[in-house]
């Protein structure tokens, strides 16, 4: 087999197979519904057939079960130094999470594109601002963004990646719904806050919030209800960014 050929087949599978869990989707696209302008829901609601952003929010990843969609794995995540800024860093020549949203805006914005495409681009950055603030979606390449650190959570096997996408939303035990409503009730004034920024910004929040991830845990330790106890209320926050954020992206992409 073609060495490129083969690498480039390669890589999409060395991707994260878990990524910021339905629940957590449904949140952020829940919350960012709230916060639209009426140019915004009216585009939204033409372009998405009237489904909701918590509805078309998990879209990236049932698109997976095709495999010709393959090539649109490394969109999910972004992997450089710790100790650097995305900016600086060297950027993967299959794309990641910061390049593709600027792509998915690019495209909608973009009145002359097939509306297939327009679509298309559009769930996949309802999606994609979501796992923007998934911190472990801004990490390592090295450990595969935590999925190679094997921990115990209430005595099953789990590792770091997917506590975050999945095991503390899941055993936090309240539907999207029910999550949604009780983070969505910020302040205007610290609603702006959270709001402001770039991209960039956001991804660098993502990117020093997994450093103090990797450094709260050792690899095979037992965690529970303690871990919960210490880090429910920066899930939560990440979740409400996202939610406040992409209502934000939104809203200019349509103003």
């Amino acid at each position: 087999m073609n060495k490129v050929f083969f690498l480039f087949l390669l890589v999409p599978l060395l991707g994260f197979s878990n990524y910021w869990g339905k629940t957590g989707h449904r949140v952020t696209g829940h919350i960012a519904q709230n916060h639209l302008s009426g140019k915004a829901k009216r585009a939204l609601n033409d372009l998405l057939d009237g489904h909701s952003l918590a509805f078309v929010s998990t879209y990236a990843d049932e698109i997976k079960a095709d495999r010709s969609n393959s090539k649109f794995s490394p969109w999910h995540y972004v992997n450089y130094p710790l100790d650097m800024r995305y900016e600086d860093s060297e950027k993967s020549e299959f794309g990641d999470v910061v390049m593709a949203i600027e792509e998915c805006i690019r495209v909608v914005k973009n009145k002359n594109s097939e509306r297939e495409n327009r679509v298309f681009h559009l769930k996949m950055l309802v999606h994609l601002v979501g796992d923007l603030h998934q911190p472990m979606h801004a990490s390592r390449a090295e450990d595969k963004g935590g999925n190679d650190i094997q921990l115990q959570w209430f005595g099953e096997g789990t590792n770091l990646h997917r506590v975050w996408d999945k095991n503390l939303i899941v055993s936090y035990g309240m539907t999207y719904t029910e999550l949604a409503t009780e983070l969505d009730r910020l302040p205007r004034r610290e609603r702006k806050k959270i709001q402001e920024g770039t991209i960039y910004d956001w991804v660098h929040e993502s990117h020093l919030l997994a450093a103090e991830l990797y450094a709260s845990v050792e690899p095979g330790e037992k965690i529970g209800y303690q871990y919960s106890y210490k880090y429910n209320d920066l899930l939560f926050g990440q979740l409400q960014k996202g939610g406040l954020r992409l209502a934000k992206v939104l809203n200019d992409l349509f103003a």
